[in-house]
């Protein structure tokens, strides 16, 4: 899984490594980009496939993805939402994750009502408390405001769940090798900052899937 990645890549010099993370955490329309981006669909979509199962998707809600990346989770969250009621709403603030993504629910025979944003999360065009759900996978280190992204997430409904994955591991290891300079991949900001804005039950369970350990971190919006 994602380990295997940096084992073949055994150490980056620092100036393609920052740029390799400048583009994990947004890819362009570049080689490192696109490399980011096969990187990305190679060794995060369990991690992308396991925070949509765990968000626990009904075919009538209205769901979020906060940082859709190459849209693997967004095609997996399609097949939860079978009604017509159902809406799936990406936020991406990658303009080539919206090229990328936009042809693939297109073309997906079980896709639902499908709307892609582009944006940060600290600045989520959505009206309050319209959203039952939200999932992420590693996203939490690439944004500079915790808290202002926590307090955005005033999007989801009073006792909405919100869960992301992440593989710590595999976080922690980059930083070994160079990779994520300047950021902060451990979650514990993420989860303050969830707490500090009023979200409940903030805790984070070690997972397994396909033989490979990750995190989930689960919270609950707060009540009207």
């Amino acid at each position: 899984m994602a380990p295997d990645l940096l084992r073949v890549i055994p150490r980056f010099p620092a100036m393609l490594a920052n740029r390799m993370t400048r583009n994990l955490a947004k890819p362009t329309n570049t080689m490192m980009g696109r490399f980011a981006q096969r990187a990305m669909e190679k060794y995060n979509s369990t991690l992308m496939k396991n925070a949509v199962k765990l968000c626990q998707i009904q075919p009538t809600q209205n769901i979020l993805e906060v940082g859709f990346g190459p849209g693997v989770g967004l095609l997996e969250a399609t097949a939860y939402l079978k009604d017509p009621k159902g809406r799936l709403f990406g936020l991406d603030f990658s303009e080539y994750m919206h090229k990328v993504s936009k042809m693939r629910p297109a073309s997906h025979p079980d896709v639902g009502n499908v709307h892609l944003l582009y944006g940060r999360v600290e600045c989520i065009p959505l009206p309050d408390q319209c959203i039952n759900g939200v999932y992420d996978s590693n996203c939490h280190m690439y944004w500079p405001e915790p808290t202002a992204a926590a307090a955005e997430l005033r999007v989801m409904k009073p006792g909405a769940k919100m869960v992301a994955t992440v593989d710590l591991a595999f976080l922690r290891r980059g930083v070994s090798q160079g990779f994520f300079q300047g950021i902060s991949v451990e979650p514990d900001p993420y989860m303050e900052a969830l707490t500090k804005v009023g979200f409940k039950d903030v805790h984070m369970e070690d997972k397994e899937d396909e033989g490979n350990t990750f995190q989930a971190i689960f919270a609950t919006a707060p009540p009207a």
